[in-house]
């Protein structure tokens, strides 16, 4: 399983439209709306064979209302010893 956590820049005043886009017809997920430069942080969680490149290129930009992208894969979770 890979993690993605992908910034989301909306067009104005659809970022709740996207983020609900996001969750019923591309993947359920984590997101969250943020302040700064994005609109939107999306935790994805991608199974092993699929692809990250293609996953973001084919799905999520195209979602209607999303302008931009920017996505960082995380490798390991570091817990606290238990």
């Amino acid at each position: 399983m890979r993690t993605l956590i992908v910034q989301i820049k909306c067009e104005l005043g659809c970022a709740y439209d996207v983020a609900a886009y996001i969750m019923d017809n591309v993947i359920p997920c984590h997101i969250y709306s943020i302040s700064g430069a994005y609109d939107l942080l999306a935790i994805i969680n991608l199974d092993g064979e699929q692809d990250p490149g293609v996953f973001i290129n084919k799905h999520l930009h195209k979602v209607p209302g999303v302008k931009d992208t920017y996505t960082m894969i995380a490798f390991d979770a570091f817990t606290p010893p238990g």
